[in-house]
């Protein structure tokens, strides 16, 4: 009986513990969803109502889509969107390419070369990109004539993004790679490239896939390097697109709202569609630490 009685409190507990753990964690997500729901909501108003009545849900004179119609026209969305996806896409595809092999050999050959740039590569994280922007916009633009080009930008997007990929890969090589299933495929023949890509980064599935989530958020919602880089409009990328709406005098908020609801649109529906696998591959990297 008195154990009936202290298994009973024991519910009444847990229950209690997890209601506490729901509203504290709904309200998290409220505040994290907050900016994006005002930035949703005043998509649909006309200007006056925005001004006025930002926090407001409806507009008094009902909502509206020509904000989202002007915005898909003047941005040219299409095209912007097409240049932000093959950036994005390259980028994170050279990084995890680099990232993955470089981190690799620092693991697998301990020589004190590759530990002094694996600490370099660590060091050169604390930098912040503004101390070195106008250094590094001067020589591509002034020096070597290369700004204007989808290439440069993926070539500095790789220069930013390897270092951190390669610090995360290497944790998970270094603990999570065990080096028998090297040896047993160089016994069946495997050369080192072979073996790479057959046995190694088949299993770095998980560690992809963060470093994937990561990248894919910072270059496709980066607005300061691509400014910097691209001054055609002909290769705006989304965020950049969005300053067509900047005026002299004049802002048109609700065409802004517009804009970034279509530019952040993208990436939820692609996170809808993998959540899965970016969940699994981020708890299983998790299990594996």
């Amino acid at each position: 009986m008195k154990q009936k009685i202290n298994n009973t409190i024991g519910g009444k507990k847990a229950k209690a513990s997890s209601a506490v753990k729901t509203v504290i964690l709904s309200a998290l997500l409220l505040v994290y969803m907050l900016p994006f729901l005002i930035i949703l909501v005043n998509s649909f108003k006309g200007k006056r109502a925005i001004v006025r009545t930002p926090l407001v849900l409806i507009d008094p004179h009902g909502p509206t889509v020509q904000n989202f119609v002007k915005a898909f026209e003047k941005m040219d969305f299409v095209k912007s969107f097409m240049n932000s996806t093959v950036i994005t896409v390259v980028s994170v595809a050279l990084i995890i390419l680099v990232a993955s092999m470089t981190a690799y050999f620092f693991v697998r050959k301990n020589w004190m070369i590759n530990k002094v740039i694996f600490a370099m590569m660590l060091t050169a994280m604390i930098i912040p990109f503004q101390v070195i922007m106008i250094p590094l916009v001067s020589i591509y633009g002034g020096q070597l004539g290369l700004l204007d080009h989808r290439a440069t930008l993926i070539f500095m997007n790789v220069g930013f993004g390897v270092a951190m990929a390669v610090f995360i890969y290497h944790g998970f090589i270094k603990t999570g790679v065990p080096v028998s299933l090297e040896e047993a495929a160089t016994i069946d023949g495997c050369n080192q490239v072979q073996i790479f890509f057959k046995i190694v980064f088949p299993l770095l599935k998980a560690t992809t896939a963060t470093v994937t989530v990561l990248d894919v958020l910072w270059i496709w919602n980066d607005y300061l390097l691509p400014s910097l880089v691209l001054t055609k409009k002909s290769l705006f990328t989304l965020p950049l697109s969005t300053y067509a709406f900047y005026g002299t005098y004049t802002i048109d908020y609700g065409a802004i709202m517009a804009a970034l609801v279509l530019t952040t649109i993208p990436v939820i529906i692609l996170y809808i569609f993998l959540q899965k696998q970016i969940i699994s591959g981020v708890v299983a990297g998790a299990v594996k630490a």
